[in-house]
């Protein structure tokens, strides 16, 4: 079975940073596309960051210029860089895989709150 181990949310005051992290283990194929999702408060889930495994990153508006997406292929991790957090960053973070068979797979997911 495939595991997305996700690690660095928390709280953090507005203008601030925060790095989340995401392990894959157990595939059987390789791992293409890796990235993140967030869900706010009433909102829909949403893009936040995709990787390929040649290192195309898209990114959804609300962060372009802020974050950072990037990976390590040979661990099979993906990063999330944040910076100037504002409060509409508030939500739970999903980390999301896919391999090379197109299958996906989703983190249990990881709360930034961003509050003064």
């Amino acid at each position: 079975q495939v595991q997305l181990v996700e690690s660095g949310g928390g709280l953090v005051q507005p203008g601030g940073s925060l790095t989340l992290s995401c392990a894959a283990s157990g595939s059987r194929l390789r791992i293409n596309d890796m990235g993140w999702y967030h869900e706010a408060p009433g909102k829909q889930r949403e893009l936040v960051a995709l990787i390929t495994r040649g290192g195309w990153t898209n990114y959804g508006d609300s962060v372009k210029g802020r974050f950072t997406v990037s990976r390590d292929n040979a661990k099979d991790t993906v990063y999330l860089q944040m910076n100037s957090l504002n409060a509409e960053d508030t939500a739970v973070y999903y980390c999301y895989v896919e391999d090379s068979s197109r299958r996906a797979y989703w983190g249990r997911g990881t709360q930034v709150t961003v509050s003064s």
